[in-house]
Order: structure tokens, then C-alpha cells, then sequence
């Protein structure tokens, strides 16, 4: 639910009913993974996607279903092979719904975190009694939390404390609580939702290159700092997508800033004398991906001059130079396709290979980095 918070966050300032069917599990080749979300108001206006389209008119029926009756359920969707035409996944996969009026509680609170991007996860049961189905848990980082999963005060601790735990990681995912830690007598599954701030993608060198792939890193949900030492050329009117512009010297800058393990840093500037000081830091820090533009002669004449600052082959193994994936790029926004691409296959644990005639998966699970403020398992 997290995934369409801002919207849904104006609805409930504008007192508007709705309710929100939300992807919790899934199985096989299915196209969303758990946190996916589709809410639809009372007047009929329906937002974000479940499916991809496969079952987007069956689960818009629940919730306006939902909305007339105040019921939470959980559908589970597949592919009928005796009638291809029935509403269910044609792709193969299985995908369980969970479709709830939202009326107050702890929902408004998690999705205003979502909303200002403020960390915070929502745990939800998905899978238990029935009388139980949908109850919500909004956990801080500080493991502080309101609401609650039943009236057992020991679930609430117990399930704060997993959704605690997927959040530093920021994470989306299920979580099983056995009969004893539920303390109703039955297992219970758990969605936790985690919000957390986007990830980070700063590029160094404010060229034409690096305009292209501000676009493409909000696109894909990077909070985008540009950073070269040079004053006339890194301005927010060569920039205005940017998030940040910073007019620094690279390596000082990657030293006194803050990065994590989502971190990406693409150093599109080519020249020793920034690249250098920089690349030395930045393959020492616990970042998730670090890409070097050039030709493969300066990616040769740079690995040696890191060599020769110290850079160890372990630490230069990090390194991926020539950025970006094979494409035959040309243009900048060529380019900073090919490197966008090969941040989501780092990110995913993809091969980058073209998907036909592979017999790879086409959706992987390997949890890399999280994208961003919400959503998918990461």
C-alpha cells in the first residue's frame, strides 16, 4: 500500500473512503511482488496496479465490494488451464490479495510517513483467524509503535520487532509468527511494508552524459546529487532535475557525505586527477554500486594508477568500467540507458542477457538493494 502513499495520503486528507487491495504473496512467474497495491474510493476513482492488468477488474470488484460490506478478505489469483480466458494470471504465476477498507487506525499515520519519506513500517496480519485479517502495526526506527494485532499486547512486541528488523534493512516481505508467539493459538503471517527515504545516486562530472542519467535515476526512484569541482558547469539551469548540485571537489565531497549499502556513484568525469582521489574512496566504502566511464585504454591507464595509489585487485574488482551495459549506446540518453540497466541488473541479481531465447527467470528475487521510499521485496 505504501507504493501509492502520496495519493493516498491526499484522499484521506480529503475525508475520502477507500479501500486497498494489496499483493502479499506470490508464486511462480507473477508480475508484482508483495506490497504491490491497487485503492479504489467510494466514487469509483481507482489507482496503482496489482497485476500488471491480468486481474486489475476482478480486484477493483473487491474493493468496491469491500467498501459496501466493511469485510477483509484474501483472494488468491492463478492461471485456469480450462478456461485461458478466466480471470487469473496468463503468465503462470499465483499472486494472494488481501483487500481491506481503510477506516482510520494506523493508516493515515504510515502513509504520511510514506508521504514526507520518513522511515517507518507497517505490519499487517494476512494470514491467521479471521477476526484478525488486516490488523496493522505502524513501527518507528526507534522501535517505537502504534496500534495493534489483536489485543495481546506480547504479538505486538513480538511483531514490532520483526518489523523493526525488515525496516533496517529496508524491506518489504512476509514474516510467520508461530502459535506460541501469536499467542491466539495459531500461526500468523505478517506483511511488513517499509518505508524508508529514496536511496541515494550521486553522479560526479556535470557533462552532458550526466544529464541524461539524472533523468533516468529518477526514474528509477534515486534521490540524484551531481557533484564536479567545476562552478560553470554544475548549475541547477544544465541540472533541473537534480536533487542536489554540489560544487566541490569529488573525493572530498564522497568523504564528507553520507552513503549506505544502496548507495550508487557513477563517475562520469574521465579524468585522472578527479578519478583518481575519488575511486580510491569511494571502493572502500559499503556502497551498492560503483561505475566508471571511459574508454576501455582509460579503464586500463586508471586501474593502474589506482594500483599505484594502493587500490587493491579485491577492492578494484568492485569496480564496473566501462560503465554500463553492452548496448551499442551512442547518445547520452543511450547511455544512461545502458547504465540504468545495469544498475537494476546489479540491484536484482539479473544477467542482463536478452530474454529471448534464455531460459533465465525474467523476475529475479535476490534481495540486493531496496529501491526506494516503498514497496517490493528488495
Amino acid at each position: 500500500m505504501l507504493d501509492i502513499a502520496e495519493e493516498l495520503h491526499r484522499w484521506v486528507e480529503q475525508g475520502r473512503a477507500f479501500a486497498v487491495a494489496t499483493v502479499v504473496a506470490v508464486g511462480g512467474s507473477a508480475p508484482r511482488q508483495p506490497g504491490a497495491a491497487l485503492a479504489v474510493d467510494s466514487e469509483g476513482t481507482a489507482i496503482g496496479s496489482v497485476s500488471g492488468g491480468c486481474v486489475e477488474g476482478a480486484v477493483y470488484d473487491l474493493c468496491v465490494q469491500a467498501l459496501d460490506d466493511g469485510r477483509t478478505v484474501v483472494e488468491r489469483f492463478g492461471y485456469s488451464d480450462e478456461d485461458a480466458f478466466a480471470v487469473g494470471l496468463t503468465c503462470g504465476g499465483i499472486i494472494d490479495i488481501l483487500v481491506t477498507p481503510v477506516r482510520g487506525g494506523v493508516f493515515p499515520a504510515a502513509l504520511g510517513a510514506a508521504a514526507d519519506g520518513a522511515a517507518a513500517a507497517l505490519a499487517r496480519i494476512v494470514s491467521g483467524p479471521d477476526d484478525l485479517l488486516g490488523r496493522a502495526l505502524l513501527v518507528r526506527p526507534d522501535g517505537g509503535y502504534e496500534g495493534g494485532l489483536g489485543g495481546h499486547p506480547e504479538l505486538d512486541r513480538t511483531a514490532a520487532g520483526e518489523a523493526r528488523a525488515m525496516l533496517d534493512a529496508g524491506r518489504t516481505g512476509t514474516v510467520e509468527i508461530g502459535a506460541d508467539g501469536s499467542r491466539c493459538g495459531q500461526p500468523l503471517t505478517l506483511l511488513v511494508e517499509s518505508s524508508v527515504p529514496a536511496p541515494r545516486m550521486i553522479v560526479f562530472g556535470a557533462i552532458d552524459f550526466a544529464s541524461a542519467l539524472v533523468r533516468v535515476g529518477k526514474l528509477l526512484g534515486y534521490h540524484v546529487t551531481v557533484c564536479d569541482a567545476r562552478p560553470v558547469f554544475a548549475t541547477a539551469a544544465r541540472f533541473p532535475e537534480a536533487d542536489e548540485i554540489v560544487v566541490a571537489w569529488p573525493h572530498r565531497y564522497l568523504e564528507s557525505t553520507e552513503v549506505d549499502g544502496r548507495t550508487v556513484l557513477c563517475v562520469l568525469t574521465h579524468d585522472a586527477k578527479f578519478d583518481v582521489p575519488l575511486l580510491k574512496a569511494a571502493l572502500r566504502l559499503p556502497v551498492a554500486y560503483i561505475g566508471a566511464m571511459g574508454s576501455r585504454r582509460t579503464h586500463e591507464d586508471r586501474n593502474e594508477r589506482l594500483r599505484g595509489v594502493g587500490v587493491t585487485e579485491l577492492e578494484l574488482a568492485r569496480l564496473r568500467s566501462p560503465i554500463g551495459l553492452d548496448l551499442g549506446a551512442r547518445t547520452p540518453e543511450e547511455t544512461a540507458l545502458s547504465i540504468g540497466a545495469e544498475i537494476v541488473a546489479n540491484r536484482r541479481g539479473g544477467t542482463g542477457v536478452s530474454l529471448t531465447g534464455a531460459h533465465t527467470p525474467i523476475h529475479h528475487d535476490i534481495p540486493r538493494e531496496p529501491t526506494g521510499r516503498i514497496g517490493s521485496v528488495a
